[in-house]
Formats: structure tokens, sequence, C-alpha cells
């Protein structure tokens, strides 16, 4: 059996019926739906066919985002999360070049990095040694200044956790931002990189190894093995290249409001809603989500 959870604000019983006929439309075989909540969140269940529901179903209906999956393990017990423009709303190595004088030529590096066309470690060790000589101080103030929760992060996470999930806070981009980020959206885990500073500046440098696509991937099988999970458990969430190798390998692999290389090999994708989609996702209602 699957599941295609339908997430909209002012989803109708009217786009419901419609998204049955169009299961039923390629051989989906759908069955029973229910509300997670009404006039938001909604289940469809159907009997075979996935991979043609989901491109039934995805796009069919204006800033509705469709997750289809199968219905056994649906709520998930591990967590690995990006943290720039997915947990927060901004990159924050092109919040403190800004703070630099020179945001513009950092900010295209990190947009095509994104996409997948430079090495991720060799377009990370290049941004930073433009940042060479910056005040530290800038840190503190970009993250008090700038750096913003995204849209239903706290949710998501301390549901999760409060669910017994494991919640594991995976950045390429920095401690300094990535510790307190972690800490008030409620992970239990953060790994990032370490920007390197000498008499209070920047040097221009990150402590090796680097916090890369490997690395997530690595820590999504090894928090799995840790506590005893099938892979079917897990869910990954980001949005740029370095993101994909976790969410390939993630029972639930979201791409959240992505770049198009991340959109298009994600297993779900979240373009439209915030992320308490992957609330509705795992059959989570708004009732039962942590304060």
């Amino acid at each position: 059996m699957f599941i295609a959870t339908l997430v909209a604000e002012g989803l109708s019983a009217g786009q419901l019926s419609d998204a049955q006929d169009r299961l039923a439309g390629v051989d989906c075989a759908p069955g029973a739906r229910h509300w997670l909540d009404e006039g938001r969140a909604a289940d469809l269940l159907f009997v075979s066919h996935p991979d043609a529901a989901r491109a039934a179903l995805e796009g069919a209906f204006s800033f509705t985002d469709v997750i289809v999956q199968p219905a056994a393990n649906r709520e998930k017990k591990l967590l690995i999360a990006d943290m720039d423009s997915t947990m927060i709303t901004v990159e924050c190595i092109d919040e403190l070049a800004d703070y630099a004088g020179i945001k513009p030529q950092i900010a295209e590096v990190t947009e095509r990095a994104m996409r997948g066309e430079l090495d991720f470690a060799s377009a990370l060790d290049a941004r930073v040694a433009l940042l060479a000589g910056l005040d530290e101080g800038a840190i503190d103030l970009c993250l008090a200044e700038r750096v913003r929760n995204s849209p239903g992060a706290e949710a998501l996470v301390k549901t999760m956790r409060a669910r017994g999930a494991l919640t594991v806070l995976v950045s390429g981009g920095f401690t300094r931002f990535a510790v307190p980020v972690g800490a008030r959206l409620g992970f239990e885990r953060v790994i990032a990189n370490v920007l390197e500073v000498g008499k209070g500046q920047l040097t221009g440098t990150v402590t090796k190894p680097i916090v890369d696509s490997a690395t997530k991937e690595t820590t999504l099988l090894g928090a799995a093995g840790e506590r005893g999970l099938d892979l079917r458990e897990t869910l990954a969430v980001g949005d740029g290249a370095n993101d994909l190798a976790m969410i390939r390998k993630a029972g639930l692999g979201v791409a959240y409001r992505a770049k198009p290389i991340v959109a298009a090999s994600a297993g779900a994708r979240i373009d439209h809603g915030d992320l308490t989609a992957l609330l509705y996702a795992q059959g989570i209602a708004r009732a039962d989500w942590a304060a």
C-alpha cells in the first residue's frame, strides 16, 4: 500500500476527488482518503505504481506539495537536515561576505556550488579565503541580524525529537552558526565546518576535513546503524547538490525549495509549503505537533 499526501493552504475536497481520479487514470487503484488537517493536508491511499502516481499528481494542483511513499515505515525515526537555505532562510557565508563588502562574488560561487557545477570543498576553500581579515565579531552580528529559522523548522525538529527520533543537523556551513541554530531548533546533534580565527580575525581557512556530501551520507548511515534503523525509517532534507547523496539514501529524501539538480533527483519535493509538510508526510496532524 502507498500514500500520497497533499499539502496546501485551502486544499479542497474537490481537489482530493480530482486526485483520486488521476490515480485511477494511471492504474494506481486508489482507495480511501482522509484529512490530516481539513483544508490543509490529506492522505490518499492507493495500491500500486508509485512513480506513476507521483507523475500524475505533482504539478496538477497549484501551490500544492505532493509526497508519495510506501505506507510502511511512514513515521521516521531519524532526521538528517541541511542548514543553509533549508533549516534557515539564508546562506550564512553569503551574508558574512556582505559584512566584508564582497557578497556578490561569493554568492555567485555559492550558487554554482549548490547547483553542482563546482567541487564543494574547493569552492568552500576559495570563498573562505576571501574572508581573511574579517573581524570575528561579524559572525555574531550576522547571526543576530540575518539568520532566521525557516518556517516550520522548529515544529518539525521538536516534534520528531519528542516522538523519539534522533535529529541531526549536518551543515557544509560553520559551527559558529550551526551550533546556536541547532540549539534553538532542538537538534540533538550538530556537525559543521570550523572557521579558523586568529587575533580576532578570520584567517581565511577552514579546519580539515571539510564537512561535505560524503560526510552527510556517512552521518545518515552511521546514525541509522547506531539506532538499529532500516534506512526506510530515515528522513533527509536539503536544497543543494551536496545534499544529494544523503537524500538518495534516506527512506524519505526531500528536496526543500531546492536547486534543479536536487529537485529532479529527490524522492519528494517541497516547493510551496513550509517544513511542517514533512510532519504531514509522516501522518502527524497539527494537533500532535510539539509546542
